[in-house]
């Protein structure tokens, strides 16, 4: 820290200090106010001039040193100097400190914060980029944070003081009105009773009132904007026009469609999307065939002979295309028009933000939602030629088996396609760049993976990276080269790979241009995908965005369960819109074993600083499992420290998708481990493992105190037992003694 910093910071303390130690903190209360309210009065009839100016003084040092009780000062504004005076001193006064903070903020703390939470700020200076002075403005006029916090923010962001200033003094006008138009209605309180005059509930109504009339305003203001610079048509044949018929394209049009919504479908290619026809339908259905051929190797531990399977790979690939066929009527044009959808086939281009071109024909709309997903991510690797790069699109069109595989990438695609050819018979090389495959999960999780690949004939080189591409090493080969660096203990390592077909699995990009969207001025963010608010809605309030295209996950449910708030927040959102929440979203990985986590993992919580007492459950353990010889992997389960309360599970094993539903539920309503525990599942199954995690975290937490209390009351119960046995015993005997000598 430099020496003005420091400077700055010491003053702020003293001054911070002196507030608190001379009790001025606990003068700014409504009682104290109220109490000392007529002596404020008299002295600003014998000095006006004074009183003002220490009042705009001591205002300003509160604002601008983030105080608290600028609320109660704005009220007591308004009950000393009446609501025209009163709105004057306070608005000028609250913008002045608002601006000093804003300074205090941008010295001491921009640079550090900058460099430490590039990310969090990176969202703010995009609005403020995107949005120009409009995006503070509606920050002030819906105060849903406290204006100090808005202060302290905005001055690590990029914005111009200037900027800040003007934009502040209109922008917190309407809020300050209220608050001082409520001071002098408690100004003239002559009573209890006058607690119920109608100017006072009014006014304090109104402050409940406000965020909700001003987001209305701003709502009105964003859309008469945007109105002026493109021509709005006069009426609209649509509600929604939807621009994609992938997952998130189709639960769009089937959720509009259900609340009788006028909807059209554009798309210009197949039905289903991604998920149908290159993704999760036939991926899986190659994975199913991948793992029969291994389970046939593996017979012998069942008491049966193996055999090393004859791989028909067109066979296999028919398989894989028949799913797609049995599945595709589920996404059909014929479908979606019988549940009231027009589905129209064409490239989309978004004239503007209602029009939407198809051909020659321009569909006029009241919202669009943009579902175009993503594609593969190809690098530019010297050498490489797109036409020979094989990727989870066009890997479908395969009519023989690769003999030699590179797989670029060690992410969920990469996993499964590597390790299903490697089963069918492929000689499969991964190249991570990473440390570890599957780079979002947690490192022993991600290692059990890579020794199972391993283990199946599969060679994992981590932490290489790509080079370029060389021409095969002789004539007589039809294979290419990949070269690879990697970091060794002598300096840099290089390794040629020969390779058949290179599949590059290295991650997706948005579809984010060819549309229109460019010339409406709705840009990417950094990450490539279309940049939209927490509802799913564009710089337009009319275009919304979901699925692939937005991120940030992209999975199949991710893009329905965003569909959904985008097609409600569109079609009602003039009532109420929904923030998506994607903190109890699962994501599963379909290897062998197969990894699914929900919530957070010991890696990310990490990384955010949340502390976590942390639960492992072995697959070795369950009977089932033993039973089917699935006994590999393990469920780890991440709770607060001390409560049964679910912050994530993780599971990395046989099934573990299916297992992880249970999970899901459980943190989506709020349900504990114990309640898990006390939940009856049937015997013997592999669902049995989420008691038995249960049951591990509680026999953790069994109440030692309790236990041995228990303890000493049985032994208690046993010896109590024993005694009245024993004196039973004696007085039997004695009586008999009695009886003899009777005799």
């Amino acid at each position: 820290m430099n020496r003005q910093r420091l400077v700055i910071l010491v003053l702020i303390a003293l001054v911070i200090g002196a507030f608190y130690l001379s009790g001025a903190h606990e003068f700014l209360t409504l009682d104290a106010i109220k109490a000392e309210q007529a002596r404020f009065q008299a002295w600003l009839a014998d000095d006006p001039l004074t009183v003002i100016g220490g009042f705009f003084a001591l205002y300003v040092v509160m604002a601008a040193l983030s105080l608290p009780g600028a609320a109660l000062l704005t009220l007591l504004g308004g009950a000393l100097f009446g609501l025209g005076l009163g709105l004057v001193i306070i608005s000028f006064a609250s913008t002045i400190g608002a601006s000093l903070a804003f300074l205090i903020a941008r010295t001491l703390a921009r640079s550090p914060l900058e460099r430490r939470f590039s990310r969090q700020l990176d969202r703010i200076n995009r609005g403020i980029e995107r949005e120009g002075a409009f995006y503070l403005f509606t920050l002030r006029l819906i105060p849903l944070f406290p204006f100090f916090v808005i202060n302290l923010v905005m001055g690590l962001t990029r914005m111009r003081l200037v900027t800040f200033y003007w934009v502040s003094q209109l922008g917190m006008l309407p809020g300050t009105a209220v608050f001082v138009n409520a001071g002098r209605e408690l100004g003239t309180l002559e009573s209890l009773g006058g607690i119920l005059s109608p100017g006072l509930l009014a006014s304090f109504a109104l402050i409940g009132v406000f965020p909700w009339l001003a987001r209305w305003i701003v709502e009105i203001a964003k859309r008469r904007r945007i109105a002026r610079e493109y021509d709005k048509p006069r009426h609209y044949d649509y509600d929604i026009v939807v621009i994609g018929a992938g997952s998130a394209g189709l639960v769009a049009s089937y959720i509009g469609a259900a609340v009788k919504a006028k909807v059209a479908l554009v798309e210009r290619d197949k039905m289903g999307g991604d998920c149908l026809n290159t993704g999760c339908v036939p991926s899986k259905a190659l994975i199913r065939s991948a793992r029969l051929a291994q389970e046939m190797r593996e017979a012998k531990r069942f008491g049966l002979s193996a055999a090393e399977p004859e791989v028909d790979f067109s066979a296999v690939m028919g398989h894989v295309h028949r799913a797609i066929e049995e599945v595709e009527p589920h996404d059909s044009p014929e479908r979606y028009r019988g549940l009231g959808v027009e589905v129209v086939h064409g490239d989309a281009w978004l004239q503007t933000p209602w029009e939407v071109r198809v051909g020659e024909r321009v569909l006029t709309t009241r919202h669009v939602i943009v579902a175009t997903g993503a594609r593969p991510r190809v690098p530019e690797l010297e050498g490489l030629e797109e036409r020979d790069v094989l990727t989870s699109d066009n890997l479908w069109a395969l009519e023989s088996l690769p003999k030699r595989l590179v797989v670029l990438g060690g992410g969920p695609i990469g996993c499964e396609l590597g390790q299903s050819f490697a089963r069918l018979g492929s000689r499969v090389t991964m190249v991570q760049s990473g440390s570890q495959l599957l780079a979002k999960e947690d490192r022993d999780i991600a290692q059990l993976v890579e020794s199972r690949l391993e283990a199946e004939g599969v060679r994992v080189a981590l932490g290489a990276r790509a080079v370029r591409v060389e021409p095969g090493p002789s004539h007589g080969d039809s294979g290419r080269v990949l070269v690879i660096e990697r970091d060794g203990p002598e300096g840099v390592e290089t390794e040629r790979l020969i390779f058949d077909r290179l599949l590059v699995a290295v991650g997706r990009e948005a579809n984010v241009s060819g549309f229109g969207l460019e010339g409406l001025g709705v840009l990417p963010r950094g990450n490539g995908t279309i940049d939209v608010d927490g509802t799913l809605r564009s710089l337009h309030p009319n275009i919304w965005a979901c699925g692939d295209v937005a991120g940030p996950f992209q999975l199949t449910h991710a893009s329905a369960h965003q569909a959904w708030h985008a097609t409600v927040n569109a079609l009602f959102g003039e009532f109420k819109r929904f923030t998506v929440d994607y903190r109890n979203l699962p994501a599963v990985t379909f290897c062998d074993p197969e990894v699914a986590r929900v919530g957070l993992n010991e890696r990310e919580a990490a990384a955010q600083g949340v502390e976590v007492e942390v639960t492992r459950y072995a697959f070795s353990e369950l009977d089932r499992a033993i039973a089917d010889q699935h006994t590999e992997g393990f469920i780890k389960v991440l709770t607060v420290p001390g409560k049964d309360r679910i912050l994530g599970a993780s599971i990395v094993g046989h099934g573990a998708g299916e297992l992880l539903g249970e999970y899901t539920l459980a943190m989506t309503h709020g349900i504990g481990l114990n309640k898990l525990l006390a939940t009856i599942h049937p015997y013997p199954t592999f669902s049995e493992a989420a008691k038995a995690s249960a049951g591990v975290w509680k026999n953790a937490h069994k109440p030692e105190r309790l236990l041995g209390w228990l303890e000493r009351y049985f032994a208690w119960r046993r010896r109590s037992a024993h005694s009245s046995a024993t004196a039973k015993s004696s007085t039997t005997r004695s009586e008999s003694h009695a009886r003899s000598l009777d005799q």
